[in-house]
Order: structure tokens, then sequence, then C-alpha cells
């Protein structure tokens, strides 16, 4: 009788702390998502040596050449291009001119991710030896972009311009399938990225590596 007992129990005290996990992940997603829909570009931003563009849509490269553009930042990165992509068809994209890719633009091709994304702008950021860095994403991908840079850079100053294609603010984005689909799977990835930070960086995870950029000429 004891056995099934102990059984019982022993059921009940895994469903206990599932069910303790989901009000937790759910409550953090609350917490999230409202943090993330508020994220707004300054008013005011300090001018910084470089500026990196995490690639994921065209507004965020319009973004980042409209503040190189403006003389916040020495030079910009764009980080994780496809690698098939033609500089000439990306500056025609932006509308930007060749004389500003010429001398001030560098394309990453190497980042398949966030994680790369961060490790190539370390490099390029150690090559450059800035210390001050404004990055431009959207603002549903802030979060964790930063967590990524900031685990590679930590004495680096990151100012944050999140790029905003849809204003959600107003909770539209709790009946919006589409926003609720993104921001669930980013924060969820976001909360995996945090879990990484409790292990010793793996292997490739430093600067050691030349910085894989290249001088966008052509």
């Amino acid at each position: 009788m004891r056995r099934p007992r102990r059984m019982w129990v022993g059921v009940r005290s895994a469903a206990a702390t599932i069910f303790l996990f989901f009000v937790l992940y759910v409550a953090g997603f609350g917490i999230f998502a409202d943090h993330v829909v508020r994220l707004r570009a300054p008013a005011e931003l300090n001018p910084a040596d470089g500026i990196v563009v995490l690639t994921g849509g065209q507004s965020r490269i319009d973004t980042g050449m409209d503040l190189l553009k403006a003389g916040k930042a020495k030079r910009l990165l764009i980080s994780g291009v496809n690698p098939v992509a033609r500089v000439d068809d990306l500056r025609l994209a932006t509308g930007g001119d060749r004389a500003l890719f010429n001398c001030c633009v560098d394309i990453d091709r190497a980042a398949l991710n966030t994680v790369g994304n961060a490790q190539e702008s370390a490099k390029w950021v150690s090559a450059n030896t800035y210390g001050s860095i404004i990055v431009v994403t959207n603002n549903y991908h802030m979060p964790r972009s930063l967590l990524e840079m900031r685990r590679i850079l930590p004495n680096a100053d990151l100012q944050p311009y999140p790029v905003v294609n849809t204003p959600l603010d107003d909770g539209a984005w709790i009946s919006n399938p589409d926003a609720l689909r993104v921001l669930l799977i980013e924060y969820t990835k976001y909360i995996a990225a945090l879990a990484r930070g409790l292990f010793p960086a793996e292997k490739g995870e430093t600067l050691s590596a030349p910085p894989s950029t290249t001088v966008a000429h052509k």
C-alpha cells in the first residue's frame, strides 16, 4: 500500500513543479512582451564609435544608414548578410550612395544567428578598438541581442536603438496572432540565452579569430 501512495505523492509533486514552472513562464512572458512593445528609439542619441546593424529586415539597415549619415558614428557594420547578396544591390536597396558605402560600411557574411552576430560584431569592435557601439535591431530582438553581445563585450558601451515596425504598446499584441507568435518565440529564445549564460563560454566565443568582415566596395 505504501508504494502506490508514494508514487501518488511523487506524481503530485512533479505536477505541482511543472505547474509552477508554467506559471512562471507565462508571467515572465507577460513582463517580457510588455517591456518589448514599449521600446522606442531614444529621442537623443549620444555619438558612438560604431554602429552595428543585425540583419533580419530592410528597416534595420535603413535605420543604421540614417544614423551613419547623421554622423552618429564613424563606421557601420551590417552583420549577418546573405553570402550571395551583392553589395551594389544592398546599397541600392537602402538608397545609400557609393561613397558612403566605400568609406564607412563593413559587411559580415559569417554570422548565421544572433550568437554569430554577437561574435562577429565583437571581432569588428576589437579590430577597430571601439569602446562605444549603437546596436540597431527590431524591438522584439533587442533584449536577446544585447544579452549575447554583453557576454562577449562586457566593457563596451552598448546603446540600443530599437526599430519598431508595428506599434503594439496599446496591448494590441494580445489579440494579434502574428505578433503573439513572434513575441513567444523570441521570449523562449531569450530564456535559452539566459540559460546559456550559466555555463562557460563555448569554444569560438572569443575574439582570437580575425574579423570576418569586408569593406563594402563592390
